[in-house]
This record gives C-alpha cells, structure tokens and sequence, in this order.
C-alpha cells in the first residue's frame, strides 16, 4: 500500500517501539496528524478481559471535562406527554412508532438513542438495527430513563457510553485534533480512570494491557499505562 509522503512524515516522528507518557501522546497527535479536516482524537484500550463472561462486558459512560468536539444528534423515543420536554432540552428528533418505522426503513442519521422504559416493548423490536451499532438504549448507559430532557442534556454537554468489543477493547473519542493538547490529556484521564474503576473482580493478569491514542488520520501512539496518575 502507497502511503503519502505526509504520512510517511507522521510515521517517522512516532517511535513504534517507544511508549510515550499522555502529555507527549496528546502533544504528538495533533502534530502528526495529516487530515485537512479537524479529525477526531480517539483512546483505545486493550483490556485483558474476556468479553464473553457477563461480568466482563464492560460498559459504562462518562462525562468528559472539555466534551467531544462534536455535536451529538439525539432520537428520543417517548411518549406524547414528554416530546416537548425532549425537544425543549436540544433532542434533534422526537417521536415514537414514525420514527421506529423511519428506522425499519433504514434510517440511522442519529449518534445517540434515548428511550422512556413505557416504549422499550416497542424499540425493542429495533433490536438487530440499532444493536450491532452501538446505538440499542440500556438502563446502565442511562438512555432507557423516564426523565428525558436530563438524559438529552447530559449527552449534549459531553456524556459519552463506552463498551468492550469482542476483542476485549474499549474505543472512544477524547476530541478532535483542534484541541490543546491540555484538554485531550484530560479527557482521556478521565476516560482511563473511569475504565479502572469498573474493573471487574474476576479479571485475572494485567488489566491494562495497552493504550493507544490516534487520529482519524494518524499513526497510533502507544502510551504507557504505568504513567497515568
């Protein structure tokens, strides 16, 4: 595969072998990146887990201190009595069976899915759609909740949800490239404490086993876990 002489520039300056502090990886990510657009800056986080037991699902949200970047687009699924509360709060779109026939169709040009619990019977069946993309609503995320202009708020100020992959990694966005390099190290502070806190009990060897921080177009810098405070 050809690679430009931008990213072949990016790649000399990381040291594949060399695991950087976060301060150097955030400083480091924004000067090797070679997007002409304000790419996303995302952490991911091999966990030594196995995604296949239960109590080693991982899943969670946080609120990250500088947000994401990105405004997030928000379908609520809720009863009559409750859109103009979702609406008044900043969701981009409000409804119930419209929209899960808008969704049968095909239509996912949403990030985020909150639902009231009285409508799950119904989103339910949106399962094997919204599921294998991350976006199906769960009461531990706080997207199945009956207060909906919170839950709305909450993810228009910055709260993301996380969960294991197959492969025992967790993926997320710490911001985008414009960022200082203060604010990227912050958020994925908090993202990787907040990873350490629900480190499940039966987890057995290193937990952390690695984390790398990328842009959309950049090579990826391997951190050392040992030097998060």
């Amino acid at each position: 595969m050809k690679v430009s002489k931008k990213r072949a520039a990016a790649n000399k300056k990381v040291d594949s072998g060399k695991l950087y502090s976060l301060p150097e990886a955030a400083a480091l990510v924004k000067e090797v990146n070679t997007a002409k657009f304000d790419a996303s800056v995302d952490l991911h986080v091999r966990l030594g887990v196995d995604p296949r037991k239960a109590d080693q699902a991982l899943r969670g949200t946080l609120v990250l201190p500088h947000g994401t970047g990105k405004t997030k687009r928000v379908l609520v699924f809720a009863t009559p009595d409750k859109e103009q509360e979702a609406l008044d709060a900043g969701a981009d779109y409000v409804g119930l069976d419209d929209l899960i026939e808008k969704v049968k169709g095909g239509w996912t040009d949403f990030d985020v899915v909150i639902a009231m619990p009285q409508v799950m019977a119904k989103v339910g069946g949106l399962g094997r759609i919204l599921g294998p993309r991350g976006l199906m609503p769960n009461p531990k995320t706080g997207t199945v909740t009956p207060d909906v202009g919170a839950a709305v708020k909450a993810v228009k100020g910055g709260k993301i949800s996380f969960r294991v992959d197959k492969y025992g990694i967790i993926h997320v966005p710490v911001g985008r490239v414009s960022f200082e390099a203060e604010k990227l190290k912050e958020n994925a502070e908090e993202v990787l404490h907040t990873i350490q806190k629900i480190k499940p009990a039966s987890a057995k060897g290193t937990y952390m086993k690695s984390v790398t921080m990328a842009s959309s177009m950049s090579p990826g810098i391997k951190i050392d876990p040992k030097s998060i405070s």
